[in-house]
């Protein structure tokens, strides 16, 4: 392993998979993307309560204990390797098993960390983005809403998608055609002076970040916010548009379509907000 990046499974640096996992073979696990800046973790609680939530919807032993230990030693080791900024991705997959969907009904979860250090400054504002719509559309499976699971073959053929236009983020619609987020972040529209992000009851992740525009930034700036089942009309008419995500903490967008936006101001002052509390 290179000081570039490293890999943990269940505590023990390694760049092999034990076979077979769960995880390979059925997309059976969960996952969280973290930033490490100024060498601590930001809102890690934040992860590990969405973590949690998911794992008892999969039905997994509760681990939640030795993925908090092995997470603040990977962060020790990466103090120690004097490195400020990184990208982590926590992975829990039900470890190995017999063949076949059924889980096993003795599990033991297994734990896997991966660290990509960062030469970006985490601290400025990335610069407007220029979304495209993609025309993978958000699976409904409402059992599944808000939690990160190992399925992410929508949002790797959105991704794709971006990437072949050029763009910098893809729109991604529900079977209804509705807006749901982009391939990887939250959606929030301005429409007068109220914030707007979608409604995650069918499908979607409910980011950290998407959680603290929610619950602290936007309150502490005076700005009305909520959850609402937009409408690609609401996009159309929208004063100003932004999405959120770990590790770009939020990022205003330019263009959408025939639209654009030059005014982010909002998103500068809940980006402000972002910094005042992750330094």
């Amino acid at each position: 392993m290179s000081r570039e990046s490293s890999i943990w499974v269940d505590g023990v640096p390694s760049l092999a998979l034990p076979l077979p996992d769960r995880g390979l073979d059925f997309g059976d696990g969960l996952f969280e993307t973290l930033l490490l800046r100024r060498g601590q973790l930001l809102y890690s609680e934040l992860h590990l309560q969405r973590l949690g939530t998911g794992l008892g919807l999969l039905a997994f032993p509760d681990c939640l204990a030795a993925i908090s230990e092995q997470l603040a030693l990977v962060q020790t080791q990466l103090q120690e390797w004097r490195w400020s900024c990184a990208a982590l991705r926590l992975t829990v997959t039900r470890g190995q098993g017999p063949r076949g969907y059924a889980p096993p009904l003795d599990t033991t979860p297994r734990i896997i960390i991966s660290a990509n250090r960062l030469h970006t400054d985490s601290e400025v504002m990335s610069a407007p983005a220029r979304l495209i719509t993609a025309h993978t559309r958000w699976g409904s499976q409402p059992q599944l809403a808000g939690i990160k699971h190992l399925n992410r073959l929508e949002q790797v053929l959105a991704a794709r998608e971006k990437q072949s236009a050029g763009a910098d983020e893809a729109l991604m619609l529900d079977q209804a055609q509705r807006p749901v987020s982009v391939s990887a972040g939250n959606l929030f529209i301005l429409l007068g002076d109220t914030l707007h992000t979608p409604l995650l009851n069918e499908c979607g992740i409910a980011g950290t970040r998407r959680r603290l525009v929610l619950e602290q930034w936007a309150p502490a700036i005076g700005l009305a916010v909520q959850e609402t089942q937009l409408e690609l009309a609401a996009l159309e008419n929208a004063d100003e548009v932004f999405f959120t995500s770990s590790l770009l903490g939020l990022r205003p967008v330019s263009s959408w379509e025939k639209r654009s936006w030059n005014d982010h101001s909002v998103c500068r002052q809940l980006y402000a907000r972002y910094l005042a509390h992750s330094l």
